[in-house]
């Protein structure tokens, strides 16, 4: 009988993981779904663009997998085994989707170069100390934000060179 008790806890703590991962992985596409009511028009199709930029397909795929490293990250620093109170890595966390949510309004929807690249870098801050809170929490999770950190940084680039080719 207590064999059967702690199969029934394990399969429900299963089950609760995972339903905490898909919340996770949820909230952080939500500035996925931001972005979508500001998506690449006419306006940015006629900018002038570094030879480097990457093809319009492609942020689509790289996006996608980043935001789920995002979830992943935060739901590996929800279930780690120390005290979950930490409220300056989520405070990171929470700062950076949002930062990230606003990007795609300020650069596609208000066609606002100069604001979202000023934007972008305070992203990049706020993604650096989201990594390194998550790091000292959970190395695992910092690390799934490298990449995220990086793409970021050639984004913010990226968003420099239009608004230089772009007076």
């Amino acid at each position: 009988m207590k064999a059967q008790l702690n199969e029934m806890d394990e399969s429900v703590s299963r089950r609760g993981a995972l339903a905490a991962l898909a919340g996770f992985v949820a909230l952080a596409y939500l500035p996925a779904l931001i972005g979508t009511r500001f998506l690449p028009g006419a306006w940015y199709r006629a900018l002038s663009k570094p030879a480097w930029t990457p093809p319009d397909w492609l942020f689509g795929p790289v996006w996608s997998l980043l935001y789920l490293s995002i979830g992943v990250a935060a739901w590996l620093v929800w279930r780690r085994r120390r005290p979950r109170p930490a409220p300056a890595a989520w405070g990171a966390w929470a700062v950076q989707l949002a930062l990230n949510a606003a990007w795609s309004w300020l650069f596609f929807g208000l066609q606002r170069p100069a604001l979202a690249l000023a934007e972008i870098a305070a992203l990049w801050l706020a993604v650096l100390a989201t990594v390194v809170l998550f790091w000292r929490l959970r190395p695992a999770a910092g690390l799934l934000l490298v990449p995220y950190l990086g793409w970021v940084g050639f984004a913010a680039a990226l968003n420099f060179e239009l608004w230089r080719l772009n007076p």
